[in-house]
């Protein structure tokens, strides 16, 4: 499925109320196909960070979102039935382009690469091998990530099977109850999903 040409008449629309898109994806097949469009604030023109996503934006997104996707040409890449959902990307998003790693420079992020990434273990090429650490810089065609263990890395795009910023915890205030797993109760992410005017909407022709 070609998402490129629906990112290209999404972009546009999403830019009009000042946000902008940070990836789509969609999944599934037949009725249960989700077109997924995933919203980001832009930083500050000092480089400073960006702000969250709220309700209020996530249902102006959703509603400027939807009709789009019903027009040439996209109706005829997303032909039959689907459901569209709009939220933030969340505190621990997906890197899958080389603007998302230009994004998360000075962040920490955990990649499963191909195991032929430098640095890798050479005598288990079948073998993924996961890295975590910090992204120095970011490239048109790679990124170096500094590891955990003081080792620098070189990592083609290519070589990437799958990424993801991380996001980790502050301290613990002095009395507050951790959950039976020992992590901080509340939601994972920022994550706010909007279908339809009461923030859920199920699209099908």
């Amino acid at each position: 499925m070609d998402v490129t040409a629906i990112a290209d008449a999404v972009s546009p629309v999403v830019a009009a109320l000042g946000l902008d898109l940070y990836d789509i994806e969609v999944t599934g097949s037949g009725r249960a196909r989700i077109v997924r469009v995933m919203i980001d604030r832009p930083a500050g023109e000092d480089g400073s960070d960006r702000a969250g996503i709220d309700l209020e934006a996530i249902a102006a997104a959703t509603e400027a979102v939807s009709p789009i996707l019903d027009q040439p040409p996209v109706d005829k890449i997303l032909s039959g039935s689907y459901s569209l959902e709009v939220s933030s990307p969340g505190l621990e998003r997906p890197l899958r382009t080389p603007v998302h790693f230009a994004r998360a420079v000075g962040e920490t992020i955990s990649v499963k690469a191909a195991a032929n990434a430098e640095g890798a273990d050479e005598a288990a090429k079948p073998v993924r091998a996961r890295l975590r650490g910090v992204v120095v810089s970011a490239g048109d065609d790679s990124f170096i990530l500094l590891g955990d263990d003081g080792t620098e890395h070189t990592i083609s795009y290519a070589e990437v099977v799958q990424a993801r910023t991380v996001f980790e915890w502050g301290p613990q205030p002095k009395g507050a109850k951790a959950g039976k797993s020992g992590k901080a109760t509340g939601a994972k992410g920022s994550e706010q999903r909007a279908k339809g005017r009461n923030k859920e909407e199920a699209v099908r022709r």
